[in-house]
């Protein structure tokens, strides 16, 4: 939600031979840009929403106090919105952008609630405390943030999510997968992948979707609950390790159980290779898919 509050605003653009300054009023500029530009934002507290659209421009509102100040300007192929403190660290800014969907965006706070949907490019967000959500995205994402949950749905590319004291989850996602958290669950939904790599600390991790002949999966956590719902008939190898807590399947497969609470099953003809470790939980194998709510 855009706050209305007073506004003290610098607008440098490529349009724009001067700087203006105002007050009582919004930032509401635009940029045309070229195939090829990228955008990086940095906002220390407040919420900033990225939404892809048709044009090629850039277009940006903010609302924020009259002590901050706004920046949007053009260096080399990057146009960077910063915002800022006419005296001492800036306050709260709320800043909507509008941008091409081939663009590669940036963005980065510190008490930031960051959002990005409708773009295809390589998305990059970074927060301390606030959460970091994304609709979409294509090539490379690299979503985190230390006190915030973060959260991916039909994203088709590369992706690292990570938390340290909240939730990870991923919906409808292709590509190769990298989430972790220390303490929160890692919930990932309808997958499609032949990488995934899943860790958490003190948290549970749910998995459901394909698995791919000669892909590598890996889940791990200390203290918390695996369950993993393979839907079909998957050719899997997979390696089960727990020291305080239980092991349950539903699929019917040579069980080989070797050093303690190791075990070692083979779905198949065992293409993939499945790697589930938990010091204290249950681990669950279940068939067909997990919603992992």
């Amino acid at each position: 939600m855009i706050l209305s509050a007073l506004a003290a605003v610098i607008l440098t653009t490529s349009g724009l031979s001067d700087r203006h300054y105002g007050r009582g009023a919004h930032t509401d500029t635009t940029t045309d840009v070229k195939p090829g530009t990228r955008l990086q934002i940095e906002n220390f507290g407040g919420e900033v929403v990225v939404e892809g659209w048709s044009k090629d421009a850039v277009h940006v509102y903010a609302e924020h106090s009259a002590r901050n100040l706004v920046e949007v300007g053009r260096e080399g192929g990057t146009i960077r919105v910063v915002t800022s403190g006419r005296r001492g660290p800036p306050l709260t800014a709320e800043l909507k952008v509008q941008v091409p969907r081939w663009m590669d965006v940036r963005v980065s706070g510190v008490y930031t609630d960051i959002s990005v949907q409708g773009v295809e490019g390589e998305v990059r967000a970074e927060t301390v405390r606030g959460d970091v959500s994304l609709l979409g995205g294509k090539s490379y994402v690299s979503l985190k943030s230390v006190e915030g949950g973060v959260t991916a749905k039909g994203t088709r590319g590369r992706i690292e999510a990570s938390s340290v004291n909240e939730s990870v989850k991923l919906e409808d996602v292709r590509g190769e997968i990298s989430a972790e958290t220390v303490n929160g669950d890692v919930a990932l939904a309808g997958i499609v992948s032949d990488a995934v790599e899943v860790s958490t600390v003190n948290g549970n991790i749910c998995f459901g979707g394909e698995i791919h002949d000669g892909g590598h999966y890996a889940f791990s956590t200390h203290g918390g609950d695996i369950t993993l719902g393979i839907p079909g008939e998957p050719n899997a190898s997979i390696s089960v390790s727990t020291f305080n807590g239980e092991f349950e399947s539903g699929f019917q497969a040579k069980l080989f159980e070797h050093q303690g609470r190791r075990y070692r099953l083979t779905l198949g003809k065992g293409g993939a290779d499945i790697t589930v470790e938990s010091f204290e939980g249950t681990i669950h194998l279940n068939p067909g898919e997990e919603k992992c709510e």
